[in-house]
């Protein structure tokens, strides 16, 4: 199903068919509160110890859209969150130190388990968007068939895949805060609500 997806996307950007404009994925936008969740570094997954996870329930309408992927690339390029990609979510307890996430939920649904293994558990569906600060643990715990994640990065991070492990536990809590505060929201653009959130909690 992904390789669908890699190929439906590279089709996409040469003929730009099913791309959705920019005044199309913005009126798909739709206001949501921010609710924010802290996770404990656990001696495995770090977490991170400032900022906050961020969850957005149903804050894109996909509704009849040609390619509700393409909405969410569109939207996330736009509030300059890049690097995008379509796929699952790893079945297995991963973060990334060294830059923040954001996660869209273009079809189907998962649950999924945010902050390792004394997290939280989600069910995320279609239009769901939620924002990972550097050193998030995240594992898909069951997912629909049809589920396609779109993931992108804020262009300050620098993409690195730690397994929560002893051995690197060390090197990624010295990493995580040095990583930039993400400049934009990427749903909601430079004065959305992860901003203020985010400059609040920093230390």
């Amino acid at each position: 199903m992904y390789a669908k997806e890699t190929f439906k996307r590279a089709f996409e950007r040469v003929t730009g068919i099913a791309r959705p404009s920019r005044t199309e994925t913005q009126s798909r936008v739709r206001r949501r509160k921010a609710w924010p969740s802290w996770f404990a570094d656990d001696g495995l997954i770090p977490n991170n110890p400032d900022l906050p996870f961020v969850r957005y329930s149903g804050a894109v309408s996909l509704k009849d859209a040609l390619d509700p992927a393409a909405v969410l690339e569109q939207l996330f390029t736009a509030n300059r969150w890049t690097g995008s990609w379509r796929n699952g979510i790893y079945d297995y307890a991963h973060y990334h130190p060294r830059t923040h996430e954001v996660l869209g939920i273009a079809s189907g649904m998962a649950k999924v388990r945010f902050g390792g293994a004394k997290g939280k558990i989600f069910e995320l569906k279609a239009g769901d968007v939620v924002i990972l600060p550097a050193g998030t643990g995240h594992q898909a715990l069951s997912a629909s068939q049809d589920l396609v994640v779109v993931g992108a990065y804020p262009e300050e991070g620098h993409y690195e895949e730690f397994e929560g492990s002893e051995r690197e536990h060390a090197r990624a809590v010295a990493m995580i805060p040095k990583v930039p505060l993400a400049k934009t929201d990427p749903v909601y653009g430079a004065k959305g609500p992860l901003t203020s959130l985010w400059r609040r909690n920093k230390r």
